[in-house]
């Protein structure tokens, strides 16, 4: 048990640079970036797996060693809790006045059994015997046909199963963690208003699938999106401007056979379709853009989603043509929803809605890098061995597009066309079998460890025996097994119990026992 404690401790502080380093499977791209920005320490820390920290081999052995250690400790203790359950509570102590919980009781007649005799030794401990079971003990009545006949008593075994249950529970868990990296996946795709996607590896603008994936475990689903609206604070000054609601109407279809059904993605509210769960987790705005090269060719047309910078939806932009001709056309800037010029000549957001819609864009010509199969992100020009035609600093100045304008590019390189705008999503999907065991497991252990809390493992025991004047006497005690604030509380309910059964004697002082014998009443 120890050392699965520090096996889980060692777990909780391997998980540490999870959330020191951008993770591959999270963010590859902000890891490249990562590895760009730091060339002398960024190789060194992937050679030890701190980018793939939840897949890394150090991060797996420790996985696996606690999964050992936990089933290593439950089995024996589960065998020895069964073999608890079946053997008879202990002996009973030869001094009962050691124990925590001690006391003695004389025993009359009871008036209601209409006898002037008091209940013999086998008597008294049978009905405390009975007494002991209805509150819950396992009782094992000893020496009956003796003088000084005893029962033992015991309850609580319920702590001990709930915290088998707990370490068994925590097993399912890992399992059922294990099962989701194994077979699971997760991917993000942007989807544009109006257009759709296919639950294939290839629509997914990034894809991390488990080490166990099969590509054709994947449920053949489709989504459109037909509509996306966005609610601004328009009441608050405070908060003027602030979203108060995104809602996706989506069209889902589950299977190629099956009919499209219109469903609503709302943020923390995901769709679920084919086992899979599809979050919404960001939003932004796509102009509409038509790229001619020069020899009066479209050499691109279509939406162009930016990335938003603040809260006014100030979104960065890239546009790449690489079939324009006779040289590929590239363009970098920033789209404003709602552009205002200060007396500068500055242009800025000031709102998030589209009031006045505008590009601000710097154009180049020359080889993008698209052609020599280097993976490239679509956010990001390299501008480095292009030639520059457009910018704030350039004798033609930058490009500055509203709505329904174009722009014709110097050296008749060509024009660009800011034809309309509209909304994409962001979308977060992933699929996780194993996340009903692991709630399943998760509940389990929870109730393992309230019953393991709550319940106290106690032993009572009590003898009996005829004094000189014919009275029967009662002497019980009680012990726990670990630290028990309640004992004394148990003994004092189980003692009015017995009093209620018999009239019982005034307690006797501390050295007036038959015996000569100090006891203690409490």
């Amino acid at each position: 048990m120890r050392t699965a404690l520090q096996l889980l401790l060692l777990l909780a502080v391997a998980a540490v640079p999870g959330s020191l380093f951008p993770q591959r499977p999270a963010n590859p791209a902000v890891v490249t970036q990562y590895l760009k920005d730091n060339p002398d320490t960024g190789p060194w820390l992937d050679r030890f797996q701190l980018f793939d920290v939840f897949s890394s081999v150090w991060f797996s052995a420790i996985y696996l060693l606690l999964f050992t250690s936990l089933v290593g400790c439950v089995i024996p203790r589960t065998r020895a809790h069964l073999k608890s359950l079946k053997a008879p509570p202990p002996r009973t102590p030869r001094n009962l006045s050691r124990l925590p919980q001690h006391g003695y009781l004389t025993l009359h007649s009871n008036p209601s059994e209409k006898t002037s005799e008091a209940p013999t030794p086998g008597d008294a401990i049978a009905d405390a015997a009975l007494l002991l079971k209805k509150s819950g003990y396992r009782v094992n009545t000893r020496d009956m046909d003796t003088s000084q006949p005893s029962v033992g008593a015991e309850r609580g075994f319920t702590k001990e199963a709930g915290n088998l249950l707990f370490h068994t529970a925590l097993i399912g868990v890992l399992v059922s963690v294990a099962v989701g990296g194994m077979f699971g996946y997760r991917g993000q795709k942007l989807i544009v208003e109006g257009e759709g996607f296919t639950n294939s590896l290839i629509g997914y603008d990034s894809f991390a699938p488990g080490t166990n994936f099969d590509e054709n475990s994947l449920t053949p689903f489709a989504l459109t999106l037909k509509d996306f609206d966005v609610v601004f604070n328009r009441d608050e000054p405070a908060t003027y401007g602030q979203p108060l609601d995104f809602t996706a109407a989506m069209t889902v279809q589950e299977n190629p056979a099956a009919a499209p059904v219109d469903q609503t993605l709302k943020v923390n509210s995901p769709i679920g379709i084919g086992g899979a769960n599809i979050y919404l987790v960001g939003n932004g705005y796509a102009p509409l853009i038509t790229v001619r090269d020069g020899e009066g060719n479209i050499a691109f047309s279509g939406p162009v989603p930016s990335q938003p910078t603040d809260t006014a939806y100030t979104s960065t932009v890239v546009i790449k043509a690489p079939d324009a001709q006779p040289e590929q056309l590239g363009f970098v800037g920033f789209f404003l929803p709602t552009a205002v010029v200060d007396s500068t000549g500055l242009a800025f957001g000031s709102d998030p809605d589209p009031f006045n819609p505008q590009l601000n864009l710097n154009s180049y010509y020359g080889d993008l890098g698209l052609d020599d199969g280097t993976p490239v992100s679509v956010y990001q020009l390299d501008t480095t061995d292009l030639t520059q035609l457009n910018g704030r600093d350039n004798p033609a100045g930058g490009i500055v597009l509203g709505a329904e304008q174009t722009y014709d590019l110097p050296d008749g390189k060509g024009s660009i066309t800011f034809d309309g705008l509209k909304r994409f999503i962001a979308l977060d999907i992933t699929y996780d079998p194993g996340k009903i065991g692991a709630l399943v497991f998760s509940t389990l252990a929870l109730t393992g460890l309230i019953l393991s809390l709550v319940t106290a493992r106690r032993r009572a025991w009590i003898t009996a025996h005829t004094n000189p004047d014919g009275t029967t006497e009662l002497e019980y005690g009680f012990l726990a097994r670990g630290e028990d604030h309640g004992l004394k509380a148990e003994a004092a309910k189980i003692r009015a119990r017995l009093i209620s059964r018999w009239p019982a004697a005034a307690s006797l002082p501390a050295t007036a026992h038959p015996t000569g014998k100090a006891h203690h009443v409490p």
